[in-house]
């Protein structure tokens, strides 16, 4: 179901009103940057924009912070021809989740921080997005261990890759980005070989 604002970014003058979205979601992104969790109005302020044409574009926090939130529409991010050997394929996905995350933190802790609220569902950091990914990598175990435990271990990576790990590790343990980086990735391996020893139920 379209929102309210995607139905006016539809109805005419649709390149210039694709620019004054730009220009929004450029502007929550220079205040998340900032350290901000930022609210329409204000963006709208930074953008030079006015208030009530700010909000025919993002009717609330939640939909403008998703919209400016980086993602990625890629089926898979395991390399082609992707490897054979288990550690390599879970290396790949955690690899790849691992870096996006630090790469893009400002914007994670923001979701972050509005994902602990009352916030629609289709939030982002909701939708598991790197969950399938897991789940692809794992396949050379999926007739051994069976899917459910797959599904389980794939949520366990994804947990240790994730921005709640990231924020802990860096803010309450005290680790430097590349500390936590490695760490999170030691992580992921010792889950693997734990869940050949013993499949999660």
């Amino acid at each position: 179901m379209k929102t309210m604002s995607m139905d006016y970014l539809e109805s005419g003058r649709t390149r210039q009103k694709q620019r004054t979205r730009d220009q929004l979601i450029a502007a929550a992104r220079e205040l998340i940057t900032a350290g901000d969790t930022p609210r329409v109005e204000e963006v709208a302020e930074a953008a030079g924009i006015s208030r009530p044409t700010a909000y025919r574009y993002f009717a609330s926090q939640a939909e403008l912070l998703a919209a400016a939130y980086p993602e990625t529409g890629a089926a898979s991010v395991l390399p082609d021809p992707p490897p054979e050997a288990l550690d390599e394929r879970v290396a790949a996905v955690a690899g790849f989740v691992i870096g996006r995350v630090q790469e893009n933190e400002p914007q994670q802790r923001a979701m972050l921080r509005l994902s602990l609220g009352e916030v629609p569902h289709e939030l982002p950091l909701r939708q598991g997005r790197a969950i399938p990914w897991f789940v692809e990598a794992l396949a050379p175990i999926a007739d051994s261990i069976g899917d459910e435990s797959v599904h389980r271990l794939a949520l366990a990576l994804r947990a240790a890759c994730g921005i709640e790990t990231r924020v802990w590790l860096s803010d309450v343990a005290g680790l430097a980005p590349a500390e936590v980086s490695a760490l999170q990735q030691w992580m992921v391996d010792a889950l693997v070989k734990r869940a050949l020893e013993t499949p999660p139920q």
